[in-house]
């Protein structure tokens, strides 16, 4: 059970990705069914695998209030659209914040069902990522998560530091800003100011 603070960012991070799914679902002018099915895998994507790895029940089949945000998000962000132009950087920040969030409610989850810290890590990232490559897939684009900028390793900065943090202090606000904090550094390092990881070469 998640806490008020963490339920309130996951509902956000819910909606960050939903829209991150449609502004994909607009630039190749998909119709309003089309945009829905896309923000939709890009929102629940990541913790519906990690539920089923985790063995629980898919978080979504439960509390359908995710179900009901996705659909206002999208019709809201349909609306807004047709007046307006929205900058692909403006993509790229509402993707690092939910990737950011969802790092630390994967994390939290895992934590909360006892594993041990390095599946709490691998959660946060499964949950940060695999939305975001699903999205990128079914519009036949390079997923973020295999490019030159740092996106992944942003996901387990986040979750390491968010899972760190919390065992050694009960101050949840706490963990969740540094958490944040570091994983939005690294990837919005890696997108304005070109951070990149070393190249992996072999001879």
């Amino acid at each position: 059970m998640l806490d008020p603070l963490l339920t309130i960012l996951d509902l956000m991070g819910t909606i960050v990705f939903a829209i991150t799914g449609l502004l994909a679902a607009s630039r190749h002018r998909l119709d309003l069914f089309g945009a829905i099915v896309l923000a939709m895998v890009t929102a629940v994507g990541g913790g519906t695998l990690r539920d089923l790895i985790l063995n629980v029940p898919v978080f979504w089949l439960t509390h359908t209030e995710y179900i009901y945000i996705i659909v206002a998000t999208t019709l809201m962000v349909a609306f807004y659209r047709r007046a307006h132009v929205i900058p692909v950087q403006v993509l790229l920040l509402l993707d690092a914040i939910g990737l950011a969030v969802f790092s630390i409610i994967g994390a939290q989850k895992a934590l909360s069902l006892g594993f041990a810290d390095v599946i709490a890590v691998m959660m946060g990232i499964m949950t940060g990522v695999v939305g975001g490559m699903i999205r990128d897939v079914l519009v036949g684009e390079v997923p973020l998560i295999l490019r030159k900028e740092i996106y992944a390793t942003a996901s387990f900065l986040g979750a390491s530091v968010y899972v760190v943090a919390v065992s050694f202090s009960s101050i949840a606000w706490l963990a969740i800003l540094l958490s944040m904090t570091a994983t939005l550094v690294a990837r919005l390092g890696g997108v304005f100011l070109g951070w990149r990881l070393p190249k992996f070469i072999t001879t």
